[in-house]
């Protein structure tokens, strides 16, 4: 009898093994079924191939999606210049792999002794966005510090060792860095132009070597002494010294009291995905309200688009309202997009008084990360050092490429308080369903809103959110910008028929000779992790 146990006990535990075996065997066949171009594990989607690349090797070392996010802008920060660094800030919306989100916002502040007139010399041009007086506190550092604190898994250093050796040993100068290189070329930026010059005083260009030696000290020192070093050690001291010198108005007291602050992502329903993003000031709720302004819109192209436009018209008419909550209360609210749908005519356009308009200056910079990992963590990242290099003031001492941050309350605010963040078009989005997850952020400026909400409701571009569309495609589908004066300007291969049909509405067209705005992004559905980055700007991502 009690062999006859022991041989069902045998037989019992047998076919136990059988099934595990079956099913580990379904897991993995299951998971070498993915679609060519997906992957299995994780990715990295940034502006540069090379800083996608680093972004995975961190994660493929045991490195969180954060980790492979810091490591990701620290490349940025050298190969494309123009659009990030140290210099500037950074706005974090992270999910652990319980599916919990938060917001890490270490955007540039308004300093101390902030010129309280400084709003009265705003302009409306480009030239007028250099130079010292619009120089924030930057905060990216002290954002990595925050976030690596809470979701961090590698050594703080490791993060900075690609980035450093790079900078240190030079590379051939990307395309799109080269593009804005002669950016420098002006009376007003000797020391940036000596950054990007030969010996003979010639402008580098596309493909010639460049080094950031001095910049690869600083993020050496960084690396090895943490984040305080820059806030209130020895670079604090020669970064404040060198921005006074160029007459800024920053102090060693606004670096040292430089606080990252940490919130609950807002939410909204979008089809089966819960959508996450940054509350302002930042442009999550600019994006929250178009998005509802556009709901029941008609799947015909003009009438689409016509309601697209006219959404962000009132939006730009709208944005000096959404200021940093720590000093304004005001909330865009669904009731408040009905109403706004209720203002929009099928039949025509207004003139900008309609839309209660204030002009400002566009912004064409800024960059973002998308990191998915194989637990289900995610990050979605926007940095920025604002427009073209920042204010144009190069630290001799330390390497690091000022912001010019404040010039975006232009246009958007009467007075600026000390240690305000100004209103910002960053929308940093995590998306998730029971079975999908998308990671999907933009850079570009004021651009930024269109290429995202353009990915997430343009009839096209929606199929692949709900019937499919690849990532690459729906990238890359043309899009059209509404500047900050509501002239609309279409990218190149945009249907010239729906064109036409808007411009009988009375839109105001206008032509533009580069579009800034780019999508980087990152899903993972059935398994499966697909990733893009933005051919706009010469992005490649990176995956396992």
């Amino acid at each position: 009898m009690a062999r006859s146990k022991a041989r069902v006990y045998t037989c019992c535990a047998l076919m136990l093994l059988c099934v595990v075996a079956i099913i580990v065997c379904v897991v993995v066949l299951v998971r070498r079924k993915c679609p060519a171009g997906t992957f299995s594990k994780a990715a990295v989607a940034a502006d540069s191939g090379r800083c996608s690349e680093i972004g995975r090797d961190i994660l493929q070392k045991g490195g969180s999606p954060v980790d492979g996010a810091i490591a990701a802008l620290l490349c940025t920060s050298i190969m494309n210049p123009q659009s990030a660094g140290i210099g500037g800030g950074c706005i974090f919306t992270v999910m652990d792999s319980s599916g919990k989100v938060k917001i890490i916002n270490s955007r540039e502040t308004a300093p101390l002794k902030a010129n309280p007139d400084l709003l009265k010399s705003c302009n409306t041009t480009f030239q007028v966005t250099e130079g010292n007086k619009w120089i924030g506190v930057p905060g990216e550092i002290r954002g990595y510090a925050e976030a690596h604190r809470r979701y961090g898994k590698l050594p703080w250093a490791t993060l900075f060792e690609p980035t450093i050796q790079l900078a240190r040993e030079g590379f051939p100068i990307p395309y799109v860095q080269g593009l804005y290189i002669p950016y420098v070329d002006t009376s007003s930026t000797q020391l940036l132009r000596k950054l990007y010059s030969d010996e003979n005083g010639n402008l580098l260009k596309i493909g010639d070597i460049v080094k950031f030696e001095k910049l690869a000290d600083t993020l050496e020192m960084i690396a090895k002494q943490g984040p305080d070093v820059f806030y209130n050690g020895r670079i604090a001291e020669d970064l404040i010294r060198d921005i006074q010198q160029a007459g800024g108005t920053l102090t060693l007291q606004d670096l040292a009291s430089y606080k990252v602050t940490v919130t609950d992502a807002w939410t909204v329903l979008l089809g089966e995905y819960q959508m996450y993003f940054p509350p302002p000031p930042a442009g999550g709720a600019i994006l929250s309200l178009i998005l509802n302004i556009m709901k029941g819109s008609s799947d015909e192209k003009t009438s689409f688009y016509h309601r697209y436009i006219e959404a962000f018209k009132f939006a730009n008419g709208l944005k000096k309202y959404i200021r940093d909550p720590k000093f304004s209360s005001d909330e865009v609210k669904e009731s408040f997009a009905n109403h706004i749908r209720s203002l929009i005519r099928s039949d025509k356009a207004h003139d900008a008084q309609y839309y209660n308009l204030t002009s400002y200056v566009d912004s064409f910079s800024t960059t973002h990360v998308s990191v998915l990992a194989e637990d289900g963590s995610a990050v979605s990242v926007t940095s920025s050092i604002n427009h073209i290099f920042g204010s144009k003031i190069f630290s001799p001492s330390t390497g690091i490429i000022l912001n010019n941050q404040l010039y975006d309350f232009c246009g958007r605010a009467d007075s600026i308080s000390p240690g305000e963040q100004p209103p910002s078009s960053m929308a940093p989005v995590l998306l998730k369903s029971q079975s999908k997850t998308l990671v999907i952020g933009s850079s570009g400026g004021s651009m930024i809103t269109t290429g995202m909400h353009l990915y997430l409701i343009h009839p096209a571009i929606m199929n692949h959110l709900w019937f499919g569309k690849s990532l690459e495609e729906a990238i890359d589908t043309p899009v059209v910008f509404v500047d900050s004066k509501n002239a609309v300007k279409f990218e190149p291969k945009f249907e010239k028929d729906v064109i036409e049909a808007l411009e009988a509405l009375g839109h105001n067209r206008q032509t533009t000779a580069r579009f800034y705005n780019t999508v980087n992004a990152v899903e993972k559905e059935d398994g499966c992790v697909s990733a893009w980055s933005d051919e706009r700007k010469k992005g490649k991502a990176a995956a396992y």
